[in-house]
């Protein structure tokens, strides 16, 4: 039997210690965070680039966001759509949700979804929210992890999960083609 105690409670995150286990929640959010795949008209794709106080420098990701943060009713495309519209400045006209799992099993019950975004249209300049300081990277396709490989010996933190994201451009989870559109 369970004994989950929460230890700490701050205004974002959550500590909890259950029998001989700790680890930490979203507070205000549903326990899911989006990261978007994206490529524009123009074959490039979407990265964004800010500063990470934990790891205390700038990290290289693909947009990103949570999912019911300030937004009670939020849904994974919602979410989807609305950071990538804040992140990168370009509206998807599809959001198709690929693939849902854990980011951290031994440290957090966070999940992140894996979505693709496919009719993008620019609509603005991105750069996040007030605060954020995201500067965004449009790199060809066929440069992006040659591109990726340079950002991480010039000293950035680059998410591993961007190789999967750049692998799900041109496949489903299952290693199907993606759909053409």
């Amino acid at each position: 039997m369970s004994q989950r105690n929460v230890v700490y409670e701050g205004r974002y995150l959550r500590m909890v210690v259950d029998g001989h286990w700790e680890y930490v929640e979203r507070v205000h959010a549903q326990g899911m965070a989006v990261i978007i795949i994206a490529v524009t008209p123009d074959d490039d794709v979407l990265f964004v680039e800010q500063y990470r106080i934990p790891l205390g420098c700038r990290t290289i990701e693909m947009p990103a966001g949570l999912v019911g943060d300030d937004h009670d009713s939020d849904t994974l495309e919602d979410a989807a759509r609305r950071e990538l519209i804040e992140e990168t400045g370009w509206k998807a006209t599809d959001v198709d949700v690929l693939l849902t799992g854990p980011t951290s099993a031994g440290l957090t019950s966070e999940r992140i979804a894996f979505v693709r975004a496919t009719g993008l249209i620019r609509v603005g300049a991105g750069g996040g929210v007030a605060g954020e300081d995201i500067t965004v990277h449009a790199v060809k396709r066929d440069a992006a992890p040659a591109w990726l490989m340079r950002k991480s010996r010039e000293g950035f933190e680059v998410d591993l999960k961007l190789w999967a994201g750049l692998w799900m451009i041109d496949h489903d989870p299952d290693g199907s083609p993606a759909p053409r559109r």
